[in-house]
């Protein structure tokens, strides 16, 4: 069983992003470009219940030059 779901709201724009007011840059290649996507934060009890719609979700920034995947959570 996988504990994440990704939603299937990837965004078709590849572009800057700003996190709290600052430029993202990639970790690994220092590109500033990306592509956004929601994933649900799935837990083995909200998916035995079938309640994984339920489940908190997570922000993600793929790098549009070498891929790596940056997660962020709303506090």
């Amino acid at each position: 069983m996988n504990p994440l779901i990704t939603i299937n709201t990837m965004n078709t724009e590849s572009k800057q992003r700003f996190i709290k007011g600052k430029k993202l840059e990639c970790v690994i290649c220092k590109n500033d470009s990306f592509w956004a996507r929601n994933t649900l934060m799935n837990t083995p009890k909200m998916t035995f219940f079938k309640l994984d719609w339920a489940n908190k979700s997570a922000q993600n920034y793929i790098c549009d030059h070498c891929g790596y995947v940056h997660w962020f959570m709303n506090k």
